[in-house]
């Protein structure tokens, strides 16, 4: 047996505790260090912070200068945004980064942000790579399906679920929820807040051979036709209860790529179009082809509600990665560029 990957895991709240419980459990890794943002899980030992039965001896920190001494060969980089001087200072060092922070191709990034990143990438012979599942896994998916078609017209991923079990309330206001509709750049904002889907559609054009001229975007709000109380917020009746909106990348009047969104916020609400609880992967063409993707829970799932469910799919594209992108060549990579990404048997 190869010897096992070193690994260190960065934050550890609804993703990135899913990650370090897949990595203290893979024989092929090695978890040798844990950043933690938060002042009360430094020093706490990372089977407590994962849900580990047994103790690792890797305690949390958040000192980044020790845990780059580690030499670590890869990092999962799990918080809800991604920072740009904190990637900066890991790829220098050398370690590769495997991230869920709402990074694709970098895209969404400035220019000088952007130019910061493959620099470090460069002074570390570092890679970094971003994914999660939507957007990531289903883009993949998107993309394999195009395979099966002599022609492809467009790729289209919509992401069609009720978020009412996300529970993050800036988040969701940020895309809309409890707003007035009518609200001043509310549409500006939306595009904002999702732009890393626009990430997403660029990759598979690129893919496909596609070189768009345009990144366009556009949302429908639906009001709520009553009160709703989800605990973590409220949306009361009139304000946004669904969000349907679009990235479309364009080549000319052709609208060859879209990724997007039918979102609602509890049951209050008639979206333009039925949500399908799971990501719909369509592809238009010469033959024309479409599935769903639902996540389900095993019949062993022990835990009280299925939230869990959906951060391990975010989390598992990026950590089952790990050793491809480690293996990958220095600089900014994507899913098109990696060997396919396959999860772990049970049997090994």
């Amino acid at each position: 047996m190869s010897t096992p990957l070193r690994i260190i895991q960065w934050t550890t709240g609804n993703i990135g505790q899913r990650s370090l419980h897949a990595i203290i459990g893979r024989p092929d890794m090695e978890l040798v260090g844990v950043y933690a943002h938060g002042k009360d899980k430094v020093g706490v030992d990372a089977a407590e912070l994962a849900g580990w039965q047994e103790p690792t001896g890797v305690t949390a920190t958040d000192d980044i200068d020790a845990l780059i001494a580690l030499k670590p060969d890869a990092c999962c980089y799990n918080p809800l945004w991604p920072s740009i001087d904190e990637l900066v200072r890991l790829l220098e060092a050398g370690v590769n980064v495997c991230s869920t922070a709402a990074w694709i191709t970098g895209g969404k990034q400035t220019r000088e942000d952007l130019k910061r990143i493959e620099d470090a990438c460069r002074a570390g012979n570092s890679t970094m790579f971003g994914s999660g599942a939507h957007p990531g896994l289903t883009n993949m998916v998107g993309m394999v399906l195009s395979g099966a078609c002599e022609r492809v017209d467009e790729i289209r991923i919509t992401e069609s679920v009720d978020c009412s079990t996300y529970e993050s309330a800036a988040t969701m206001a940020a895309m809309g929820f409890g707003q007035d509709p009518a609200t001043p750049g509310l549409a500006e904002s939306v595009r904002r807040e999702s732009e890393v889907f626009a990430e997403s559609a660029a990759m598979m054009a690129d893919a496909i051979g596609a070189q768009l001229d345009k990144i366009t975007f556009d949302v429908q709000f639906t009001a709520a036709t009553g009160d709703s109380d989800l605990g973590f917020m409220k949306i009361p009746a009139g304000t946004v209860g669904s969000v349907f909106g679009y990235h479309r990348g364009w080549v000319g009047e052709r609208n060859v790529v879209s990724v997007g969104f039918n979102w609602i916020m509890g049951s209050h609400v008639t979206p333009p179009k039925p949500v399908a609880h799971g990501h719909v992967i369509q592809v238009f063409g010469l033959p024309n082809m479409r599935t769903v993707i639902n996540c389900l829970p095993p019949k062993d799932w022990s835990e009280p509600n299925l939230n869990g469910l959906g951060s391990i799919y975010t989390a598992m594209p990026v950590t089952n990665a790990v050793p491809a992108v480690v293996a990958a060549a220095p600089g900014i990579v994507t899913l098109a560029d990696l060997p396919p990404i396959t999860g772990r048997s049970a049997a090994s």
